[in-house]
């Protein structure tokens, strides 16, 4: 997982200072859980994936790769989680431009500001 220095995402401005310390914070915990380079991301490419319990919890546990929205609610729940195991590089830079809009803004600038490849091919998919 990273453990080089990256700059935190701001916060949107607007916010209580109470507020923004806890945007930041939970910012922070998505960012510790990111991988040096998406290069280590090696996860399937097709078949079917099967969540932990602990990482589907509230919802299917069942993924199909080659079924367009099942593949999309995969990387959707694993952003969060054990990254490496399940997520795929060309899947993901791939996936990005709607994933985005489908995760949380804190996910999202975490990301993004981590991998700039990823705002990249957003720009380049408008």
């Amino acid at each position: 997982m990273s453990s080089s220095p990256q700059r935190p995402a701001p916060a949107p401005s607007g916010l209580s200072d109470a507020v923004a310390e806890d945007f930041a914070l939970y910012r922070e915990k998505f960012r510790r859980r990111l991988p040096e380079s998406l290069d280590e991301l090696h996860g399937p490419t097709k078949g079917v994936v099967e969540l932990p319990l602990h990482m589907a919890w509230s919802g299917m546990t069942s993924y199909e790769l080659g079924k367009p929205r099942q593949c999309m609610g995969l990387y959707r729940t694993v952003l969060h989680d054990d990254l490496p195991c399940y997520l795929n590089q060309d899947l993901l830079l791939q996936l990005w431009p709607v994933l985005r809009t489908l995760v949380g803004r804190s996910v999202r600038a975490v990301w993004e500001d981590a991998f700039p490849q990823l705002a990249s091919r957003t720009r380049a998919a408008s």
